[in-house]
């Protein structure tokens, strides 16, 4: 089967440098033909994270030859103001626990609200009208902003806003943590499987010092939790590779 020819118009992906948003970037490079990446310091405490989302864009440039020339430039926005107002586990010396209103203390509210915000703009200026995100609701740690229905209305309020024609791209909403590395590996085979294993980072501690099959991390936090979970999951189904 001929591939079909990527879209003109460009995205944006919203890159953590973790799993999620990795296989984001592996989605939106094979249908776009232009698409920018764009990174947050919140003041989040895995800020080890902004260091491994340049580490996974240069191997997704040296692995992916075919995917290169449309990976085009890398924004990092400081939102350190926003994440001191909005204060969690992810940004202070918390325990990562439940709370009583029935979320994790990781929970930043309105995070990916704030994200999207400032995506939009930094898109309405760079011509670009995807704005890729890793949200999901499947395997998820319960957060609101993570709901596609949430999505739906920010999508509403920011072409209001700004007379726009965004959407906001979820591709891993539906599915789960097992079925995420499956889309890695048919997207960009065990290469990109073993880039993101090897230089991604989802662990809320911020610990790079332990190296598990799914990758570095704690193993214990939530983030963690979910990854290992899913790894699992995909290796027990027979961890298939569908493409080379």
């Amino acid at each position: 089967m001929t591939p079909s020819p990527p879209l003109a118009d460009g995205a944006l992906v919203l890159f953590s440098g973790g799993q999620d948003s990795a296989v984001c970037l592996a989605w939106a490079l094979d249908r776009y033909a232009r698409v920018e990446t764009v990174g947050f310091d919140y003041g989040q405490r895995h800020i080890v994270e902004m260091q491994a989302r340049q580490r996974v864009r240069a191997g997704v440039l040296a692995r992916f030859p075919h995917w290169a020339d449309r990976l085009g430039e890398d924004h990092v926005l400081d939102l350190r103001g926003f994440g001191a107002v909005a204060e969690s586990a992810l940004t202070a010396d918390r325990e990562i626990e439940m709370t009583a209103r029935g979320l994790p203390s990781t929970f930043v509210p309105g995070r990916n609200l704030v994200f999207l915000v400032y995506a939009a703009a930094l898109a309405d200026r760079r011509g670009l009208t995807a704005l890729v995100g890793g949200m999901c609701e499947t395997d998820y740690s319960g957060y609101p902003d993570c709901r596609r229905d949430t999505l739906d209305a920010m999508e509403i309020s920011l072409n209001l806003g700004m007379e726009g024609a965004f959407r906001i791209e979820t591709p891993l909403m539906r599915l789960t943590k097992a079925e995420t590395w499956r889309l890695g590996a048919a997207l960009g085979g065990e290469s990109l499987v073993g880039l993101i294993v090897e230089e991604s980072h989802t662990c809320y501690r911020g610990e790079r010092g332990e190296r598990h099959p799914w990758g570095y991390g704690c193993g214990h936090c939530p983030a963690c939790e979910l990854r290992a979970a899913g790894w699992d999951g995909w290796v027990a189904d027979g961890r298939p590779a569908t493409a080379p």
